[in-house]
């Protein structure tokens, strides 16, 4: 495949006339020391103003500039989507938290260690439930060639031995939540796809955001291509174009990082949820030491100026989103086109995130 040599950032639509601020800097590095293809970010404040940004290039072979709040596969942020949806299945009295999933899917979960008698929706919802991840199971040549059926995503997951006695534990698995669409389908007798559209996307006007169908590879509207470099310091490689049904409740949605302001500010603000089933979601348990919590499908993440910000964070094949909302209007979120390969890269990446919430 042809690669470029990463050209210069493209440009801000928001750089003030002394220079770019904070966040234009932050999208800089992480193109020019930090070697990504690309960055982009969207920006909103408490007034509802929205600014955007990019920096780098949209596609190497070409050289072509970067979508200003250009389409991306948003991954794991796809993982909020669908615990709102069973959330709110829970204000309406159709699903409980503290059921078991053979409630709803009797002998759906058996495995070595595994027992969906012993498994709650909480659980799942939390990642406490200790199911095994299939993540890896699923290379990137199989994104390119197949489609998966969210069955198989569980069968691959049931291979192995569970990670953990349910509740004892935190542990991030994307099995989960395929889990949790496979409940929201039974409970509903429709698609998930169909009740995200309804209940989320077309309640608060996401224009841009949308649940590709299993073997469309594309994105409809103007993106950056993706890309990765795997092993470290192999050529960069275009991946733009994969198959996302791997992902499914868990990774499968496209989107742009306006829209996703939009959502976790609609979100807190309580147009989604119920107040008690807000208040569930953002209780939240440790993630290890690094000051996050994770509730039922959110992050909280402290703020360098104080406070928190409400959001999840999203890695695919070609992308990785970080960002989120505070509870008083504050929204961000930053992408860039390869899946940086150095936590420390995606520290800084978070790190813009919060350039944006506190001085940007």
């Amino acid at each position: 495949m042809t690669t470029a040599v990463l050209a210069p950032p493209a440009a801000s639509a928001a750089g003030s006339a002394a220079g770019p601020d904070g966040v234009q800097r932050g999208l800089d590095a992480l193109v020019r020391s930090d070697g990504l293809p690309a960055a982009l970010a969207s920006v909103e404040d408490r007034e509802g103003r929205t600014r955007t940004y990019t920096a780098g290039v949209g596609d190497l072979a070409t050289g072509s500039r970067v979508p200003v709040d250009g389409q991306v596969r948003i991954g794991s942020n796809t993982k909020v989507f669908t615990a709102v949806v069973a959330l709110q299945l829970v204000g309406e009295g159709r699903l409980d938290l503290d059921a078991s999933v053979d409630t709803y899917l009797p002998g759906l979960l058996r495995g070595e260690g595994i027992d969906g008698r012993g498994i709650t929706v909480r659980r799942l919802l939390q990642h406490t439930s200790g199911l095994p991840d299939y993540g890896d199971l699923v290379g990137d040549d199989m994104l390119r060639r197949r489609s998966f059926d969210p069955r198989e995503l569980l069968d691959l997951a049931l291979r192995r031995t569970a990670d953990f006695a349910p509740g004892t534990k935190w542990q991030y698995s994307n099995t989960n939540y395929v889990v949790v669409g496979l409940i929201i389908q039974e409970v509903t007798g429709r698609p998930l796809a169909q009740e995200i559209e309804e209940r989320v996307i077309r309640r608060i006007g996401l224009r841009h955001t949308y649940f590709p169908d299993p073997g469309d590879t594309t994105l409809r509207e103007p993106h950056p291509e993706g890309y990765e470099r795997d092993p470290a310091g192999a050529p960069v490689r275009e991946v733009t174009e994969i198959d996302p049904s791997a992902g499914w409740a868990a990774g499968q949605l496209i989107s742009t990082d306006s829209d996703l302001d939009r959502f976790f500010g609609a979100l807190l603000a309580g147009r989604l949820l119920p107040a008690a089933q807000l208040a569930q979601m953002r209780t939240t348990v440790p993630i290890g030491d690094s000051g996050a919590g994770y509730g039922l499908g959110i992050v909280s993440r402290p703020l360098s100026c104080g406070g928190v910000y409400w959001g999840h964070g999203g890695d695919i094949p070609g992308y990785e989103t970080r960002g989120g909302a505070t509870d008083d209007g504050r929204a961000a979120h930053v992408t860039v086109t390869a899946i940086p390969a150095d936590p420390a890269v995606t520290a800084r990446l978070e790190d813009v995130v919060d350039t944006a919430l506190c001085r940007g």
